[in-house]
């Protein structure tokens, strides 16, 4: 069984399933995208992990790291391994040091602990093959929604309106935040274990920063 290995490339919300967040892997040194759809928390976990944010208390991937290194245990690799009827399976590969073993997972609970191990992920072509998909679909997507907008543009332009066009666009409202205040907001965030708005704070504050 060949494996191919996975890059996390983002992670958005869902707008198939309210509440949920769509987990987007690529094919290393390739073309093909494998979006999962996950839920809020491990959605957090994942994104935490990835902002290197320590929380206040330990979640329960962070939990099950630390009971993994009091008994020695070292995971390998993360295998996202089948697709049934839409529902992805995955194995978390382990070793004790003497022994390797497998341990069946969620692919959301799997990458989070997977990530805190620092190990890769993989996935096997038979999986790619079905739920993959090939960058150019995604350029062209892109593409179609960009003609899609400047259509509209153009009917807009089509039909004055009193005024109203000369106004310029809102700005977001982070916009008008200072960094010491959005400093104070990350803060705030992580006291309350917001993770998901503490790193879109820490994603602006980085964008002022950068």
């Amino acid at each position: 069984m060949k494996k191919i290995q996975l890059e996390i490339l983002g992670l958005s919300s869902s707008q198939s399933q309210s509440g949920s967040f769509a987990l987007i892997l690529g094919e290393k040194g390739g073309n093909r995208r494998l979006p999962i759809i996950i839920g809020m928390f491990e959605a957090q976990s994942i994104a935490i992990q990835i902002e290197k944010i320590s929380p206040n208390r330990p979640l329960t991937h962070d939990l099950f790291k630390s009971f993994a290194e009091h008994v020695h245990v070292v995971i390998l690799e993360v295998i996202i391994s089948d697709l049934k009827e839409g529902v992805f399976y995955s194995r978390i590969v382990c070793s004790d040091g003497a022994t390797t073993f497998e341990i069946d997972a969620r692919p959301s609970d799997a990458i989070a602990i997977g990530l805190r191990f620092g190990v890769p992920i993989y996935t096997v072509e038979s999986v790619l093959s079905e739920a993959g998909i090939i960058l150019s679909d995604l350029d062209e997507a892109d593409s179609e929604a960009d003609e899609e907008d400047d259509e509209d543009e153009e009917d807009d332009d089509d039909t004055p309106r009193s005024g109203s066009r000369a106004q310029p666009e809102p700005r977001d409202p982070s916009g008008q935040v200072s960094s010491e205040e959005l400093t104070k907001m990350l803060t705030q965030a992580l006291e309350k274990e917001d993770y998901e708005k503490a790193a879109k704070i820490r994603d602006e504050l980085n964008k002022r920063n950068g």
